[in-house]
């Protein structure tokens, strides 16, 4: 049988500050960071300085003096090829359009990713000559809907009484309002 354990009456040892950024530190945050997600440049860039200054602002210094660090590691992942914007918009955008997203707000989401405007443009422009901007815009209605059980996907006792809210939802998640009428008003889901 153990002792009872005795609790200590002085004070505790202090914990010792966190080792110094360095250019290493930060190259083994960023590559951690990559093996576990995929992300913009933009979103790398955030990732390490929010890293950089939880750190520098437990050793007390100021994390405005490792900008350039952090800029210098972004750089070369960059250069590596661990960090891709393009390819990052391509994935998330067909992601986004699989889940019921419209064009107008995966555009906002990849913009809010840091994903700059014109690789956005460029994505969204490959999106639509690959298929008909009607074809993938309805896919992604009808993939929202059955999603959150909208239209033809209620009970069909209660659609009447949601019709409005249903249409209202899909307004705001950026479909035109004659899509969602179609929608709203189908009987079932087209093959």
């Amino acid at each position: 049988m153990k002792p009872p354990s005795v609790a200590s009456s002085g004070p505790e040892t202090p914990k010792p500050p966190p080792r110094p950024v360095s250019a290493a530190w930060l190259e083994r945050a960023a590559l951690d960071y990559l093996q576990r997600y995929s992300a913009s440049t933009e979103m790398l860039r955030r990732t390490l300085s929010r890293r950089v200054e939880k750190r520098a602002r437990a050793r007390g210094e100021e994390p405005a003096a490792f900008v350039e660090m952090i800029e210098a590691t972004v750089a070369r992942a960059l250069s590596a090829g661990l960090v891709d914007d393009a390819r990052f918009a391509e994935g998330r955008l067909a992601a986004l359009r699989r889940r019921g997203t419209s064009r107008r707000g995966a555009g906002f989401k990849l913009a809010a990713k840091g994903v700059p405007r014109e690789v956005v443009a460029a994505v969204m422009e490959a999106e639509r000559e690959a298929s008909p901007e009607e074809d993938s815009e309805e896919k992604a209605a009808w993939a929202y809907a059955k999603r959150r059980r909208l239209g033809p996907f209620r009970q069909p006792d209660r659609r009447a009484d949601y019709r409005e809210r249903d249409l209202g939802s899909l307004a705001r998640q950026g479909f035109p309002y004659g899509l969602a009428r179609r929608i709203i008003e189908a009987d079932e889901e087209p093959a």
